[in-house]
């Protein structure tokens, strides 16, 4: 899939890893279910970490896109949920290493609470 990243000058510059808009190549629109920390195994939190459910619920949402026929380049848009929004710059950073170049358009929002007491759900928007 071939996606067209948008930039403008005109609304401002992304402030982590994603980008102001994506153009969709021609293809099949996945729209995956929002993904928390859980172990697939055990269906419990793999921890109390931020970080470490930041980590598994990306984990399962690559788990997700790759059951749907695709990878981590066809995500076209995520949205992530904090419940504490002063973990944010943790969160862009781990998004960073884990999803490529060039990066998908990206909401994020504070919530106050979360399935299972979690503190960070990812959802996606993928083209396959």
């Amino acid at each position: 899939m071939a996606k067209q990243i948008i930039h403008t000058d005109a609304a401002p510059a992304a402030v982590g890893p994603y980008s102001q808009a994506v153009i969709a190549g021609a293809g099949k629109t996945v729209y995956l279910s929002g993904q928390i920390g859980l172990e697939p195994g055990t269906g419990e939190l793999v921890s109390e970490n931020f970080e470490g459910q930041v980590r598994q619920s990306f984990a399962n949402m690559q788990a997700v896109i790759e059951a749907a026929g695709g990878t981590l380049d066809s995500i076209v848009k995520l949205t992530l949920f904090l419940t504490d929004l002063s973990k944010f710059a943790s969160a862009n950073s781990i998004m960073a290493d884990i999803i490529p170049q060039p990066f998908p358009a990206r909401s994020t929002i504070g919530v106050a609470s979360l399935p299972k007491g979690a503190q960070f759900e990812v959802e996606a928007v993928i083209v396959v």
